[in-house]
């Protein structure tokens, strides 16, 4: 009789646990000491069970333009609102549409909850445009004031572009009454800057040493003329009002901040440059002048509309040499140009870390298609969210405890190995949680907790299918340890196709939903994935070496592995030698 070949493992052989226990325990302990590394030992909160804000935005159009209220710029909106706010490190905002016009933003409470809600609706409509005329922010006075002036305004440092010698903003107002009306007629139909590129004199001298008279102004030109003299920087209303419905293409008022609560108002022509020829901006700390700038990079062809407003600029007079950086309908900084510039421009004014940051942050992701009004914001107490939370892992633990009780009396002994493996998955579960807030932005939200809920009968069920699979194993007549080993491998191709269309219906859902809902196939993606690592690392390694145990391998009653009580068939190795002796005579030797 041939001997076994040696190094061949019989089928049905034992393999070695202790290399995949070694390996969850070494993944064990490198997630727990790099949580605790990190100083997050507790999961991320979602707005829900940590509270926060809730702002709701009402679309507007402009006049003319409702048809731009459509689905396409809502989804532009909420991907900017959401780059916006994440950008300020407010991890797990949740922006969303909500019917045609309108966007929710739930910001989680955070270091950076305020800045975010300041953020949010601001329409970022960026311009830049020439000067054509600057004075004072209160309205003009009377014919039959003094023409003296206004009191100096305390310039604010002006801004400036790449390698550009950049002087002092003026604060020197116009002229007042009549002359005013004269030198914005002039203003207006100089040859100063426009989109095409040219423009037309506006006068010829009718004779010899006796200036021009300007034409009369157009009705177009008298209105702007109106606008701008009528116009009152100190009231905020005004202010707000001076540039909406204003196309880019047409010239307009706007006013600027000079220092705090000194304004000037300024005439400026059609927008040369626009926010979206910015191809990057931030926020940083110029060193050699020890203030906060905002640094911009244009685009291939933001740079030559740049360079070519700039060389005209660069040859006219102050104050029509500056340029107006207009966003959002008032002058940030109104900087003169003394060369031509192209590649990029500096921003700087009366900026601190926040506000410069906030501008470049804003810039970077570009402005919101539309304009939007906010309807409401309301402060999310983490109360409510408690309470549920607490409802819910009440209802987790009742759910849990029956389980158990399940286990331990169908399966007694066995039972202690699901229990033990439900413990590994809740802690791995618990601690990759905790890491994924800080890496990316994961918060634990209602519909999350609920998640991990469902994935404690996913876990569960993994279990029951190959402990069932041992006792058929066990039925057939053969000893615990052979029955271990051939079981698994059916059992692990049940598991493997259960827990593959748990984690695909996770993933389908999280990529189809927003909002919340995504939290919870999320954590039901995490947990199903688990699952696996725990089955085939932990579980059936340690099945393994109980098998060798008296306790389980002789089959005690409360081993849940007893041959008897599971109605097994006589051992396979007498009914083969049964049907040996039935098929033909002995051998004498044999016997």
């Amino acid at each position: 009789m041939a001997a076994p070949k040696k190094g061949r493992r019989p089928a049905g052989g034992q393999s070695r646990p202790g290399r995949a226990l070694a390996l969850i325990l070494i993944a064990m302990v490198a997630l727990t000491g790099g949580m605790f590394w990190s100083g997050h030992t507790t999961p991320r909160l979602g707005i829900d069970l940590a509270g926060g804000t809730s702002i709701t935005l009402k679309a507007k159009a402009d006049p003319g333009q409702e048809s731009a209220v459509n689905e396409t710029n809502m989804n532009t909106a909420v991907g900017i609102i959401e780059r916006r706010v994440n950008g300020l490190g407010v991890s797990e905002a949740e922006v969303q549409t909500q019917g045609r016009e309108n966007i929710i933003v739930n910001i989680p409470r955070g270091t950076n909850e305020k800045q975010a809600r300041e953020q949010v609706g601001t329409t970022a409509q960026l311009y830049f445009r020439p000067v054509l005329a600057v004075t004072n922010g209160g309205p003009a006075p009377a014919p039959s004031a003094s023409s003296s002036g206004s009191p100096s305004a305390t310039p604010k440092p002006s801004a400036s572009a790449s390698g550009s010698t950049v002087g002092e903003k003026s604060a020197t107002p116009t002229a007042t009454g009549s002359a005013q009306g004269r030198a914005l007629t002039e203003a207006l139909k100089a040859p100063t800057p426009t989109p095409t590129g040219s423009a037309k004199s506006s006068s010829t001298p009718k004779a010899t040493g006796t200036p021009s008279e300007p034409p009369a102004p157009d009705a177009a030109t008298a209105a702007l003329q109106q606008k701008f003299t009528s116009l009152n920087c100190l009231d905020p209303k005004q202010r707000t009002a001076a540039g909406q419905g204003v196309k880019p293409s047409d010239p307009t008022v706007a006013c600027g901040e000079d220092a705090p609560g000194v304004w000037s108002k300024y005439l400026l022509g059609p927008a040369e440059v626009e926010g979206r020829d910015v191809d990057d901006a931030k926020g940083q700390l110029d060193q050699q002048r020890g203030m906060w700038i905002v640094t911009m990079d244009f685009t291939d062809a933001g740079s030559k509309k740049f360079q070519a407003i700039t060389s005209k600029l660069s040859a006219q007079a102050d104050p029509q040499n500056r340029f107006a950086i207009v966003l959002d309908g008032e002058v940030v900084s109104a900087p003169s140009v003394r060369q031509t510039l192209s590649a990029s421009a500096e921003i700087s004014g009366n900026f601190n870390q926040q506000s410069a940051q906030d501008l470049g942050n804003i810039l970077s992701y570009g402005a919101l298609p539309l304009t939007f009004e906010t309807q409401s914001v309301d402060t999310v107490t983490a109360a409510l969210g408690g309470e549920q939370l607490e409802a819910g892992l009440i209802a987790g633990a009742i759910g849990l405890a029956l389980v158990i009780i399940y286990l331990i009396a169908y399966y007694r002994g066995l039972s202690l190995i699901a229990i033990l493996s439900l413990g590994v998955s809740a802690l791995l579960t618990y601690v990759i949680m905790a890491l994924l807030g800080p890496a990316i932005g994961f918060a634990l939200n209602l519909p999350a907790v609920c998640g991990a809920i469902v994935a404690i009968g996913i876990t569960a069920d993994s279990f029951i299918v190959y402990f069932e699979r041992i006792r058929d194993e066990l039925r057939e007549g053969r000893s615990l340890r052979p029955a271990v080993e051939r079981a698994w491998p059916r059992a692990r191709r049940t598991i493997m196709v259960s827990d593959f269309v748990s984690f695909l219906a996770a993933a389908v859902l999280f990529i189809v939903t927003v909002g919340k809902v995504q939290g919870f196939a999320f954590t039901l993606g995490l947990t199903t994935l688990l699952d696996v690592v725990v089955v085939f690392l932990f579980t059936k390694p340690v099945m393994t070496l109980l098998a060798r145990t008296k306790f389980f391998g002789d089959g005690h009653a409360w081993s849940g592995l007893d041959p008897k009580r599971l109605g097994a068939k006589p051992p396979l190795r007498r009914t083969r030698r049964a049907n040996a002796s039935v098929a033909g005579p002995v051998d004498p030797k044999e016997a």
